[in-house]
């Protein structure tokens, strides 16, 4: 009998361990820049994922989470630094990042070390081709796509002449890379600004003299603001027509540029008028939560939560058990996209619609987001087929 009555005690005492163990949040690993002009960025992100978090009440997919913050201070040394410290402790699942520079030194080191990064805005061309990974996911896009589609936007608005601009780190690179492929106009000249750059004198002179049709840039955050402003007083913006990604004049830097955005043609996937219900749920529950529209960057870091959510609650948690599984999972994409239709091409970037927005005025007379037309449908990246997928 007491031989029964010890094996009853260790038996109980196993199933409370293990539902102990269970019941340990998963941790997830989010650097991003919360720092420089372009903090608002990493705000919006980090509000966007622990949204979803709150609605499920601390769990993803019913799986409790914890989310550690680390702010990468756009520095690609300090975010690698950060990652490498949570592998340490234990974290499997990272995502955060918004600048390609950053996550091209931390990546790497995730997946080497058998994490999963999970990007929810950076879209980096290094691992959508030859270089993909089995462990990283991008769910935003791929950088060229918003700059392609815009290219494709310039050729059916008439733009015969274009000046295109970026900063010279990898995204910059990768936007002019894929709105030359997709141009059938003339590029008068490729310019590359500095990544925290707030003057543009000259480059707007060199503008002026080159007379050109139309303008791309790709300058998101604090940049953009700036170079936004100095355009419109330049009075380039009467004769210039700025066809640009969101990324280029998203709601924080539409409402900050006064109106300096006003006539903008935007490349998007999303805005906050995109009609489906998943996505007015998200809109109606982040301006509740956070007293303020949602941007682009919100919208894509929600989608990323609810898609490890749905990782996690197939594999109960146990990502570092069922790698494999969890894997399949994120590939399934088993969720509802804000963003409508959603899935992921073999490189595990996203397949998705691309539309055409212009900055306008609204029926209250604010500057809005004008649906003009879509601009692709079912869109890839040119990446895709140099991947060769290891399942």
């Amino acid at each position: 009998m007491k031989l029964f009555k010890k094996l009853g005690v260790g038996i109980a005492l196993s199933a409370i361990a293990a539902l102990s163990h269970a019941q340990e949040p998963v941790k997830i690993g989010f650097i991003t820049t919360l720092s420089t002009p372009a903090g608002y960025i990493g705000e919006d992100e980090r509000d966007g994922f622990a949204l979803a978090v709150k609605q499920g009440a601390g769990k993803l997919g019913g799986i409790p989470v914890d989310m550690i913050i680390e702010d990468d201070g756009l520095k690609p040394g300090s975010g690698k630094q950060s990652a490498e410290k949570m592998l340490q402790d234990g974290v499997r699942v990272f995502t955060g990042i918004n600048f390609s520079n950053v996550l091209v030194a931390v990546a790497p080191s995730v997946v080497k070390d058998g994490g999963f990064y999970i990007s929810l805005n950076a879209g980096a061309s290094n691992f959508a081709g030859k270089a993909c990974n089995p462990n990283f996911f991008s769910v935003a896009m791929q950088n060229d796509s918003y700059s392609d589609t815009a290219a494709i936007a310039a050729n059916e608005l008439g733009v015969k002449k274009i000046v295109i601009m970026a900063p010279a780190y990898q995204a910059g690179r990768d936007a002019l890379h894929g709105f030359k492929s997709a141009y059938k106009g003339e590029i008068l000249a490729e310019i590359y600004t500095k990544l925290d750059q707030s003057d543009f004198s000259v480059e707007l002179a060199r503008i002026r003299s080159l007379q050109p049709d139309g303008v791309f840039e790709f300058l998101p955050g604090g940049a953009g603001i700036n170079f936004a402003k100095q355009f419109a007083n330049s009075g380039l913006n009467k004769t210039v027509k700025m066809v640009t990604p969101l990324y280029s004049m998203d709601d924080r830097m539409l409402a900050a540029s006064g109106d300096a955005g006003e006539g903008y043609y935007l490349s998007t996937q999303w805005t906050a008028e995109q009609d489906n219900a998943a996505s007015k749920q998200f809109v109606a529950a982040f301006e509740k939560e956070y007293k303020r529209r949602p941007t682009v960057y919100a919208a894509t870091s929600y989608d990323t939560a609810r898609l490890i959510g749905s990782a996690l609650k197939a594999v109960k948690g146990d990502v570092k058990g069922k790698p494999d599984a969890f894997r399949a999972a994120l590939r399934k994409a088993d969720f509802e996209s804000v963003r409508g239709k959603f899935k992921f091409g073999p490189n595990q970037y996203p397949i998705q619609d691309w539309y055409l927005v212009q900055v306008a005025r609204n029926a209250e007379g604010k500057l809005d987001y004008k649906p003009i037309s879509v601009i692709a449908k079912d869109h890839t990246d040119p990446y895709a087929p140099l991947c060769k997928m290891e399942k």
